[in-house]
């Protein structure tokens, strides 16, 4: 924290919109950025995400 700023990256955004209500799903947005946008993710923070957006198969 910096200037009394919290920093938040993409990932942590996409979860925060979900808790909100303001995105249903976060895997969908995820692909598009993996896909569309050459966004890197590791397999395992990939994972992690899915799992606290409560969206793991």
């Amino acid at each position: 924290m910096r200037l009394g700023l919290s920093i938040t990256g993409v990932l942590g955004v996409l979860l925060i919109a979900k808790n909100r209500g303001l995105i249903a799903k976060v895997k969908p947005i995820m692909e598009s950025l993996i896909s569309q946008a050459n966004f890197r993710i590791s397999h395992q923070l990939y994972e992690e995400v899915l799992q606290t957006a409560n969206e793991l198969d």
